[in-house]
């Protein structure tokens, strides 16, 4: 069992910076983050592989956020930058409990454990 725990999100700006973190305990292989604004389905944003050699990212917030991890910690960050209101949602951390070929970082269907997620507001 993987368990993950979000923080950092926040209300902000447009334009303002963030850095979520996810906490997991036990083994990880990839993780991603996606995200569900209110009404829409959840989506992908981030994933990185195991050694963080690998990252993938949404168009949307291709530029704009970066996906790192510290696995001394045994921990992912989502650095975002230039944040839109469009960008408001419930950040949620997610990890598979195998490890995924590139080709699947991106399908949410793959990912076995999720975080309770985090809220970030973007204010215009």
């Amino acid at each position: 069992q993987v368990q993950l725990v979000e923080s950092g999100g926040g209300l902000v700006q447009a334009g303002d910076s963030l850095r979520l973190s996810c906490a997991a305990s036990g083994r990880t292989f990839s993780m991603g983050w996606f995200r569900q604004a209110p009404g829409k389905e959840r989506e992908f944003v981030a994933a990185i592989n195991t050694s963080g050699g690998f990252t993938a990212y949404a168009d949307s917030v291709k530029g704009r956020f970066t996906i790192s991890r510290d696995n001394a910690k045994n921990t992912v960050y989502l650095q975002m930058n230039s944040l839109r209101p469009e960008d408001t949602a419930v950040y949620c951390c997610a990890a598979p409990s195998r490890p995924l070929p590139y080709s699947s970082y991106g399908a949410r269907g793959y990912y076995d454990y999720w975080g309770q997620g985090t809220q970030v507001t973007v204010s215009s």
